[in-house]
């Protein structure tokens, strides 16, 4: 029996030690539910103990059931049968256990049935569901659908769809992607009508929809005749009828027990969420930043699922008579995994927190708007710093997460490659997370500007001026050296004011600024270990020579090298 949440002694530090005292405040709205609400916390030492026992509870689950069936999940799958699809046995299995947890309205409020978790502590839960099975993370995932309702739903939409997300009665779907609109949200064509009495139909195509099957979507469509771009697009709540049809399932590489559907629509009746015209600009990227969000809390679990299997294997397997863990070969890689997989997860929690601090602030003006004054700046640099933070952890984790599985199966060697070990699966699994929600490279372009515009130098001034990093000053000075690399990078890439150059280095700068921020981070982390104090000596050691490689080739200053990327791939 194992429990992911008391085995990982990495996650536990940062339970142990992260500052949650605003978000709880605001989560809570300072305690008013206490008498309402017999499971309502009554005070912050209350509630931090509450995240602890709901994150065992999540561990136990994880550990203890869903990580045992997900080998056979993976090899059943979900399949599709007379238009209609099939979970694994196991999935249903994990999601009965999850329903009857009372885990099913993980972040929503008490009053719709809900648990009121931060974003924070569900990012935890997600990535240890992850950790278990990967698959498994794409239905629990997808309780971003009700907090989208929850957050920009009518009070009458609230009530209707929000306590039966809750009960884990009914299930979610983002249907946003179409044929020919993937990446470009605006292209969407799936079209919206109303009817004289007002009422809305959808017709059209969704592809590649996670969970398509699910009882409750959020569908993005054209709500605007003859409109282009986002301006035109709505967001609406579909609930399953015989008017949308599943038309097929994808046979994928991967996450095999997460059914990916083409969904038919023929005058599907659906609900506006929220205002017109308001689909892609507002709601849809929420929703998509939550996903963002979740999808780097899932690359972070399967990166430590692949990294204890690659450890275990090290440690028993022999050569030259001795366990292959004594090579430095080996135990480098190890290492950088593991150092790598706490990188990303300081990261992971810092943007959760984040983006809690941005929604409490919001939700504190809805409900106290005399307040809005005195909170404006807050709200305007949270969102910021949000909108920073959710790309740069989603590219970071994914990428990492995909090293670390194609690093575990080379420890393995030869078996590595055979269907024997869970290796292999973490490696299929893994290869989706830098690519939906957004590939790495629409990540890149959505951080770029937060690093060209300054908010990652905000953000770090934010931690010099709340943080007395004197006792790492060595370590920390390294850090700093690597800021200024940094600084000199973006202002020559500003000066140029040659948008083709910047284009070509926003990979470069965006590594660069996440060395640097997550290099801050493990700096605070070992104001609080010594162990972490030789995590963060080792990520810093490695990352000083990517951040100077890239800084040397960005100041160089060669124009000219862009056209021959150009020439050479036009070759033919």
């Amino acid at each position: 029996m194992s429990n992911f949440y008391l085995d990982n002694p990495d996650i536990r530090f940062h339970m142990n030690h992260m500052d949650l005292e605003r978000i709880i405040s605001f989560k809570e709205d300072d305690f008013v539910e206490k008498e309402a609400y017999p499971h309502a916390p009554k005070d912050a030492e209350d509630t931090r103990d509450n995240y602890h026992r709901v994150l065992e509870i999540v561990g136990e689950i994880a550990g203890d059931f869903v990580a045992e069936r997900a080998p056979e999940v993976d090899r059943e799958g979900a399949r599709f049968e007379n238009g209609e699809v099939i979970y694994a046995r196991g999935t249903v299995e994990a999601m009965d256990r999850l329903k009857k947890s009372d885990l099913g309205g993980f972040t929503l409020a008490r009053k719709y049935d809900g648990i009121n978790m931060p974003k924070i502590i569900y990012a935890v839960a997600t990535e240890m569901i992850s950790r278990a099975d990967a698959s498994l993370m794409n239905i629990f995932g997808l309780q971003e659908i009700a907090d989208t309702i929850y957050h920009f739903g009518s009070e009458e939409q609230k009530q209707k769809y929000l306590p039966r997300f809750a009960s884990g009665t009914v299930l979610g779907a983002m249907a946003l992607t179409e044929p020919d609109a993937g990446s470009d949200l605006q292209s969407v064509a799936l079209k919206a009508k109303q009817n004289e009495n007002g009422e809305w139909f959808l017709n059209g195509v969704k592809r590649f929809i996670t969970n398509g099957c699910a009882e409750i979507s959020l569908v993005m469509a054209r709500s605007e005749e003859g409109s282009t771009g986002g301006r035109g697009v709505s967001l609406f709540i579909y609930e399953r009828e015989p008017r949308m049809t599943i038309r097929r399932i994808e046979h994928k590489l991967g996450i095999k027990g997460s059914p990916t559907c083409e969904m038919q629509f023929n005058d599907a009746p659906a609900e506006l969420l929220g205002q017109r015209k308001m689909g892609l600009v507002k709601y849809t990227m929420s929703l998509m930043n939550g996903a963002r969000l979740a999808v780097a809390a899932q690359a972070v679990g399967i990166a430590e699922a692949a990294y204890r299997e690659a450890r275990k294997y090290a440690e028993a397997r022999q050569q030259f008579k001795k366990p292959i863990l004594k090579f430095s070969a080996i135990y480098e890689m190890l290492t950088d995994m593991k150092v790598n997989i706490e990188g990303a997860r300081t990261l992971l929690y810092e943007t959760a927190r984040v983006v809690d601090l941005k929604e409490g602030i919001e939700e504190r003006i809805h409900k106290h708007p005399e307040k809005e004054a005195e909170l404006r700046d807050d709200i305007k640099r949270y969102s910021r710093y949000s909108a920073l933070l959710t790309p740069m952890i989603k590219a970071f984790a994914a990428e990492m997460a995909n090293r670390v599985c194609y690093d575990a199966v080379q420890i393995h060697g030869g078996v590595g490659y055979t269907c024997e070990f869970n290796v292999e699966r973490h490696l299929r699994d893994v290869r989706i997370t830098n690519i939906y929600e957004g590939t790495t490279q629409l990540q890149i372009v959505a951080t770029i500007g937060g690093v060209i515009g300054g908010i990652v130098f905000e953000r770090l001034n934010d931690y010099e001026k709340d943080t007395d990093f004197a006792p790492v000053s060595g370590l920390f000075g390294q850090v700093r050296e690597l800021r200024g690399h940094l600084e000199s990078a973006v202002s020559y890439v500003k000066e140029k004011k040659d948008s083709t150059y910047q284009e070509f280095h926003a990979l470069r700068l965006v590594n660069m600024a996440t060395d640097v921020l997550i290099g801050y981070l493990l700096c605070m982390d070992a104001l609080k270990s010594d162990r972490k104090k030789r995590v963060a000596e080792i990520y810093v050691s490695k990352a000083r020579y990517r951040v100077q490689e890239s800084m040397g080739f960005i100041l160089s200053d060669e124009t000219g090298i862009i056209d021959f990327h150009h020439e050479i791939i036009s070759d033919g």
